[in-house]
C-alpha cells in the first residue's frame, strides 16, 4: 500500500482507463444490450426496444408521440435512453448492486464548489437546483431521502414537469421511508406530464426520433416483499446532463428537498432555523469528450444502479384527472412563486456566471454504501463486507487511515477535521461477541505515534439537534470515550446529580485537563445567546457532513453515525485538492465560531439552560444518560 493517503483516490492512468472499460462493460451487461463492434464506438449498439411502440408512418394523422419528418435517427440518444429505461429486477442479467461492488470507480479530475451553511447559501442551493433542471438540455436525474410536499418539493416538480415538455428525460427516486406518503398523488400527477413529452435532441441540437419521459420509483418500497424495510437510500443527488460533458453538472450532499432546508418559509420569509448544510457541485473537465468518461456519465451510471436497485417500485400515473391537474397546477405555481422571489431571481440572473467562475480543479472519487443494501451480520462482519466494495465510505477511510500511518502531514500538526451532526465513534464486536475495532483506542493509539496530530470535530448540541437519541450517543459515548479516562467517564454517566450537576466532578482539576485535551478538540453547535435561551441568536440545526485534512476530504450525505456505516446507501466523493480544503476550512471555523467546545463550564451552562425549560426535548435531556443505556443495552444503538 502506498504512504499516502491519495492511494485510495488517486489512481495511476493505465488503471484509469481500465476503469474506463470496466464501467462500459457493466453498462452494457447490466442493460443486456447487444453490440456489433463496441470496442470502436460504444454507443453504436443494436437497441433492443423495451417497450412495445405503434409507428409513425407517413401520410396518418399527426399524432403527438410522432416525431416531426425531419427528426434524427440518433443512435447515441437511443442507447442513452435505452439504458436508462427502468426493468424490473427479474428482467436484468445481472444484480445491479453486485456489479456496482464489484469494480472501483475511476478517479477523475472536475471542477469543483462548495455550497456552504450559512442562510443566503441555503437560497443558493434551491436556486442551483432549479436552474439546474430549467437549464438541462438532455436528461435529469433526481434521488433524495427526504422529498416534501412542501413549496419546494413542488417547484422542483414543476421543474420536472417543464423539462420533460422540452424533450429532456426525467427519472426521480425518493425513499419509502423518508418521503413516505399513502398516495404520493404529486409524483404521479408528475408522471402525466410525459403526455405532452417534446423529443430529445442530440449533442448538435438536432430533434431526434426519441421522445422523452418521466420514470418515477420508489426506493425499497415497504410494500413488496423483496424490500428490506431497514435499508435505506441516503442519497442526495442531482445531475444533469450527466453524459454530455460540457453541459453536466453533479450536486450532492446533505440538504434533502425540502423547505427546512433552504432558510425559507412557505410565504418566502426568511427561516433562520433552517439546516446548516453543505454541498459539492461538480463539473467534468474543460477538456473531457463525449468519449470521455467524466464525474458526469460516472455518477449517471451509479445512479442508474440506484434506481434498478430490486427491491423498488415504479409507479404510475392513478387516472385520476382532476387530482392530476391540481398537483400539476400546484407544481407550477410554487415554481412561479420561487421564481419571482426577489433574492431567488437575482441569483438565477447571476446563474450563468455562477456555474461558469470560481470553481476548483480537484481530483474526486466518487464512493458509496450500496453494498449496505445486501449485506448481513453487518455488526459483526464489518471489515469482510467493506472490503467487499472498494468504493465504500467506509471501506475508503479505513484505507485512508492505514496510509496516513507515515503521511508527512500528520508530523507536521495538520488538523484532521470532521463534521458531522450525528457522529458516531464506533465499537465492533465479532459473532462471538470479541471486541475487534474500538475507534476510540485506534484515535488515542495514532495520537501517541504523532503528538504532533489533531483531530478537530464539530457535531451538534442538546441545544441545536434535532434527534436527541443521536445526540445522547454523541454526548453519552462519542465525547466521553475520546477525552476522558475510565474513572471520570464512570462518574459522568453516573447520573445527571452525581454526574453533570457535580462540581466535585466538572470542576476539578483532573476534568478540566481532560476536556482540554491537546490533540481532541469536539465543538458543539450553539451558545448561550440563542434565542431559544432568550438571547439574540439562531444557530439553526447543524446537518453538514464532510471531513477534510491537508488537501484531502470527502463532502456527502454521511452522517458517519452506525446507520450510515452499515444500514443506509451514502454516497458523496472524496478529493485531493488543497484549494477546496481551504474552502471547507473556512467554513469549519465559521461554524466553530458559533460553539463551544465539549465539557466547558459555558457549554455545561447552556446544557443546565436546556434542561430548565419546559417541554419533551428538555425533559428527554435531562435523561440522557437512561436513553443511551437502554439503547446500548438494546441494541438500538446500531439503528439510531
Amino acid at each position: 500500500m502506498s504512504n499516502s493517503p491519495a492511494h485510495c483516490i488517486v489512481r495511476p492512468s493505465q488503471a484509469v482507463s481500465l476503469l474506463h472499460a470496466i464501467i462500459l462493460a457493466a453498462a452494457v451487461m447490466l442493460y443486456g444490450l447487444a453490440t456489433a463492434n463496441a470496442s470502436d464506438d460504444p454507443y453504436q449498439l443494436a437497441i433492443q426496444p423495451f417497450e412495445s411502440y405503434v409507428p409513425c408512418y407517413p401520410g396518418i394523422p399527426e399524432r403527438p408521440d410522432c416525431p416531426a419528418p425531419d427528426a434524427k435517427d440518433d443512435k447515441r440518444i437511443q442507447y442513452l435512453y435505452d439504458r436508462r429505461t427502468w426493468r424490473h429486477s427479474s428482467k436484468l442479467p445481472a444484480d445491479p448492486i453486485d456489479l456496482a461492488t464489484r469494480s472501483r470507480t475511476p478517479v477523475q479530475h472536475a471542477r469543483t464548489k462548495i455550497i456552504g451553511p450559512t442562510l443566503d447559501d441555503g437560497l443558493l442551493s434551491l436556486a442551483v437546483k432549479l436552474w439546474m433542471i430549467e437549464s438541462a438540455k438532455y436528461t435529469v436525474d433526481v434521488a433524495y431521502y427526504i422529498f416534501t410536499r412542501d413549496e419546494a418539493g413542488y417547484a422542483v416538480l414543476g421543474a420536472l414537469c417543464n423539462a420533460v415538455r422540452r424533450g429532456v428525460d426525467v427519472r426521480i427516486v425518493v425513499d419509502s421511508i423518508g418521503s413516505m406518503h399513502p398516495s404520493h398523488s404529486e409524483l404521479r400527477a408528475l408522471e402525466t406530464c410525459a403526455d405532452e413529452a417534446g423529443f430529445m435532441r442530440n449533442d448538435a441540437g438536432q430533434v431526434t426520433t426519441t421522445r422523452a419521459r418521466v420514470q418515477t420509483v420508489i426506493f425499497n418500497a415497504l410494500s413488496k416483499p423483496s424490500s428490506w424495510a431497514n435499508r435505506r437510500s441516503h442519497d442526495k443527488v442531482l445531475i444533469t446532463d450527466g453524459h454530455f460533458p460540457a453541459d453536466a453538472i453533479v450536486l450532492t450532499g446533505g440538504r434533502n428537498v425540502s423547505l427546512a432546508y433552504y432558510g425559507i418559509h412557505n410565504d418566502g420569509s426568511p427561516d433562520p432555523t433552517a439546516y446548516r448544510d453543505v454541498e459539492i457541485l461538480l463539473r467534468p473537465d474543460t477538456d473531457a469528450t463525449l468519449e470521455s468518461v467524466t464525474v458526469g456519465n460516472v455518477s449517471e451510471v451509479y445512479y442508474s444502479i440506484v434506481f434498478l436497485n430490486k427491491g423498488n417500485k415504479r409507479i404510475y400515473p392513478a387516472n385520476n384527472p382532476d387530482t392530476e391537474k391540481k398537483q400539476r397546477a400546484r407544481a407550477q405555481q410554487s415554481l412561479a412563486f420561487f421564481m419571482q422571489h426577489p433574492e431567488i431571481a437575482k441569483k438565477m440572473a447571476d446563474m450563468d456566471a455562477y456555474m461558469t467562475q470560481g470553481f476548483r480543479d480537484s481530483k474526486v472519487r466518487l464512493a458509496h454504501e450500496l453494498d449496505n443494501l445486501v449485506n448481513v451480520r453487518v455488526t459483526t462482519d464489518v471489515r469482510e463486507n467493506k472490503s467487499q466494495n472498494p468504493n465504500s465510505i467506509t471501506y475508503i477511510l479505513f484505507e485512508i487511515a492505514e496510509a496516513a500511518q507515515n503521511q508527512a502531514a500528520a508530523r507536521r500538526g495538520e488538523p484532521l477535521r470532521i463534521v458531522s451532526p450525528y457522529l458516531f465513534v464506533v465499537e465492533y464486536y465479532d459473532s462471538e461477541g470479541k471486541l475487534v475495532l474500538d475507534g476510540a483506542q485506534a484515535v488515542h493509539d495514532w495520537m501517541r505515534e504523532h503528538p504532533d496530530a489533531r483531530l478537530e470535530i464539530i457535531t451538534n448540541s442538546v441545544l441545536t439537534s434535532d434527534n436527541i437519541f443521536a445526540q445522547s450517543i454523541i454526548d453519552m459515548d462519542m465525547a466521553p470515550r475520546l477525552l476522558l479516562p475510565p474513572e471520570l467517564r464512570e462518574s459522568w454517566l453516573s447520573g445527571i446529580e452525581s454526574g453533570e450537576l457535580n462540581p466535585q466532578l466538572v470542576e476539578s482539576e483532573a476534568w478540566k485537563a481532560a476536556i482540554n485535551h491537546p490533540q481532541i478538540f469536539i465543538y458543539e453547535t450553539g451558545r448561550l445567546d440563542s434565542v431559544k435561551l432568550g438571547g439574540n441568536t439562531h444557530f439553526g440545526k447543524l446537518h453538514a457532513k464532510y471531513i477534510t485534512g491537508g488537501q484531502y476530504g470527502f463532502v456527502g450525505t454521511s452522517n458517519f453515525d452506525y446507520r450510515s456505516r452499515l444500514y443506509n446507501n451514502e454516497m458523496g466523493f472524496f478529493f485531493d485538492d488543497a484549494e477546496l480544503s481551504n474552502d471547507l476550512e473556512e467554513i469549519f471555523e465559521q461554524l466553530k465560531a458559533t460553539s463551544y467546545r465539549w465539557g466547558t463550564p459555558e457549554w455545561l451552562e447552556m446544557r443546565r439552560k436546556v434542561m430548565a425549560k419546559k417541554g419533551m426535548k428538555s425533559w428527554m435531556v435531562r435523561h440522557q444518560r437512561g436513553l443511551y443505556k437502554f439503547m446500548k443495552a438494546t441494541g438500538l444503538d446500531w439503528l439510531i
